[in-house]
Parts: C-alpha cells; sequence; structure tokens
C-alpha cells in the first residue's frame, strides 16, 4: 500500500488498460471512485478494469467527445496517447489539443496529472537531463513533438482556468506490465543484439511499478497552478550496458549490443527536482529486476540473490 493514497476521491485515469496507468488505477481503487478510461475495444480489457475494481469507460481520445464524461472529478491521471505511428496531425491533435480540451473539461479537479515523456529532450551528452533543458529532434518525431506541443496546450489552459496541474517527463518504467528492461530481456532470452547509442555508457533512471504508483499519486496531490513540470523516473541511475548484463547474470544468457546512431539517445534524467516535489523512489534496481522477471518469466528459476 502506498503511503500517498488519496481516499475517497474520484478519479479519472485516461489510458487504464495500460502499463503505467493500470497499476495506478488499480491501487487508487482501492479507497476511491475509479474511472478508467480506455477504446475498450477488447472485451478483456473492460474485464481486466472490473476485476481491479476500476469502473470502466469506453473513451476514444482522438475523437475527444467528452459530452458523456463527469465534470466531477476530484483527480485525473492523464496517461492516454496516441503513439505517433500514423499521420503526425492526428497524433499531435490528439494528444496536445484533446489533451488541452480534457484538461479544461475537468476544470473542477483538485489535481490533473499531464503524462509527457522524456523523449521530448534533445540530447545533452554524458550529463543527467534537466527540467530546464531544451527540446530536441527524437527518433519518434510525431510522439514527442506532439508532447511539446499537449505540455504547451496544457499550460495555457491550466493558468488560464486556475487548474492544478502536474506534468510528469515520463523516463523509463518498468515492472510486471513490461517496459524497455523488459524489452531488453526479451530480445536477449530471443538471442537478438539489443541497439544502443554509441556515447556510451547509455545511462538511465528505470523506475519500477511500486514506485511509479507512489509516484503517480503523489503528482497528483502535489498539482499546483502555475504548472509543475517534473522529470518521472527512478533514483537510481544504471547503464543499460550493466542492467543487461545483470539480466544476463539471471537469465543465464550474455546481453550482445550494437552500437548505432538509429538508437534512441539515452534518457538520463536529473531527478534532483523529482525528489524535492514527489519524494525518492525506494525499489533498488536490481530488487525490481528481480521482480519483473519473476512476474514475466516465472518459469526462469532465480539464483538466489548476493547477500553483502
Amino acid at each position: 500500500m502506498t503511503e500517498w493514497m488519496l481516499d475517497s476521491e474520484k478519479i479519472l485515469i485516461t489510458g487504464a488498460t495500460g502499463k503505467i496507468a493500470f497499476p495506478v488505477a488499480r491501487a487508487l481503487a482501492q479507497r476511491n471512485e475509479v474511472l478508467g478510461a480506455a477504446r475498450l475495444r477488447n472485451p478483456a480489457d473492460r474485464d481486466k478494469l472490473t476485476a481491479a475494481g476500476i469502473t470502466p469507460l469506453a473513451l476514444d481520445m482522438s475523437i475527444g467527445d467528452f459530452s458523456a464524461l463527469p465534470h466531477d472529478f476530484t483527480y485525473v491521471f492523464h496517461a492516454a496517447v496516441d503513439p505517433g505511428a500514423g499521420d503526425w496531425e492526428q497524433c499531435v491533435d490528439t494528444n496536445a489539443q484533446k489533451s488541452g480540451d480534457l484538461l479544461y473539461h475537468c476544470r473542477a479537479a483538485k489535481g490533473f496529472v499531464f503524462c509527457s515523456t522524456g523523449s521530448v529532450y534533445g540530447y545533452q551528452g554524458q550529463r543527467p537531463l534537466r527540467e530546464s533543458d531544451p527540446p530536441g529532434v527524437p527518433l519518434r518525431p510525431n510522439y514527442s513533438f506532439s508532447k511539446i506541443a499537449g505540455e504547451a496546450v496544457c499550460t495555457w489552459v491550466a493558468k488560464q482556468f486556475g487548474i492544478p496541474l502536474t506534468i510528469i517527463r515520463i523516463c523509463s518504467t518498468y515492472g510486471p506490465e513490461g517496459g524497455a528492461p523488459a524489452d531488453r530481456l526479451a530480445m536477449m532470452l530471443a538471442h537478438r543484439p539489443i541497439r544502443l547509442h554509441p556515447d556510451k555508457p547509455n545511462n538511465y533512471n528505470p523506475i519500477y511499478e511500486d514506485d511509479y504508483v507512489e509516484l503517480g499519486i503523489r503528482a497528483m496531490e502535489v498539482a499546483a497552478n502555475p504548472p509543475i513540470v517534473v522529470n518521472w523516473a527512478g533514483s537510481e541511475t544504471v547503464s543499460a550496458e550493466d542492467y543487461c548484463a545483470y539480466l544476463g547474470e539471471l537469465v543465464g544468457v550474455e546481453p550482445v549490443f550494437t552500437y548505432t546512431e538509429e538508437a534512441h539517445t539515452p534518457l538520463w534524467p536529473d531527478v534532483t527536482y523529482m525528489h524535492e516535489i514527489l519524494g525518492p523512489t525506494k525499489v533498488p534496481w536490481r530488487e525490481g529486476f528481480r521482480r519483473m522477471i519473476a512476474a514475466l518469466h516465472p518459469d526462469i528459476a532465480l539464483p538466489e540473490p548476493h547477500r553483502p
């Protein structure tokens, strides 16, 4: 149970079947009325939400029809996205303009979280990325540019109407629901090379599910006006090279790396401000990786952890 648990609130979670939003919604549903909004085209998605105590709500952000959506949510965690695989205009409309429409619709909320991404940053080389750093040209420009636009639109709406807002720049999540470390583990198990950027080491601050649930809830609680913009990641820095080597020790497969400019630049966030606003994370990365393997690959017998 997270120590930042809200109680007796009416909360909207968008993208509620996703790997980040679902664990947040599931935790909040223990003590709150939680509506989980998603497209819900697969009946199993509706069942997944219902089984967790979440009220399913069919909502397509690309359409942006909020006429049937209540106005009285006290908190909102907005994680629904267009991943940017298709038309760039549609991506910007969904992730930026429709997000602004949703924020205005829920303007009575005590706290609104807009999920952005660490990939908005321009690469700064071998130093952590600060919230004040400028944007850049990423490998997935549609998605990242739409999130830069979304931050701007939501900031304007929040300031115009006095809505408490937190913008979290998500860097590297992982756990039983998956994430980039899980994807790299899957490549290792398939004996496929892992693509990394040549400016090594490729540093990250991966954040485990327990921690991102707690910090996600905390982000709703601390929402303010003017809005807060904060990196959202684990407290510990570890390179992809090192954590893949550790994963390899646990599963008995040695990772193979391919260094290429076509790989994403490392998302190494500065978490100084995060510690001030949201607090530190608690799950050490090695422990979190063991938990992830146990959840995703229960057939793999893990070695006993090393004791200091």
